[in-house]
C-alpha cells in the first residue's frame, strides 16, 4: 500500500492552532480589521473564537485563507 500525503498544506493543523497563531501575529485588533466578524472585535477570546468557526463554515474559510497567505511568516 503507498502512503500519499496529503495536498492539503492545512492537514494536520488544528483550528485552536491556526487561531492560536494568528492572533499572536496579528492581535485581536488587526485580525477584526482583516476579517469582519464580531467574535474578534466584541469581547474576543480564542475559547469564543473558536465556538463561532466550528459552526460558521463561511467565517472558518475566512480564517483558513488568512492563514495561509501568512504562512511564510509564521
Amino acid at each position: 500500500m503507498e502512503n500519499k500525503k496529503s495536498n492539503d498544506p492545512l492537514h494536520g493543523i488544528t483550528l485552536q492552532k491556526i487561531v492560536e497563531q494568528l492572533v499572536d501575529f496579528y492581535g485581536f485588533d488587526t485580525l477584526g480589521e482583516l476579517i469582519k466578524i464580531k467574535c474578534f472585535t466584541t469581547n474576543p477570546s480564542v475559547k469564543s473564537s473558536l465556538t463561532f468557526l466550528r459552526k460558521t463554515d463561511w467565517a472558518r474559510k475566512q480564517v483558513e485563507e488568512l492563514y495561509l497567505r501568512s504562512l511564510p511568516k509564521f
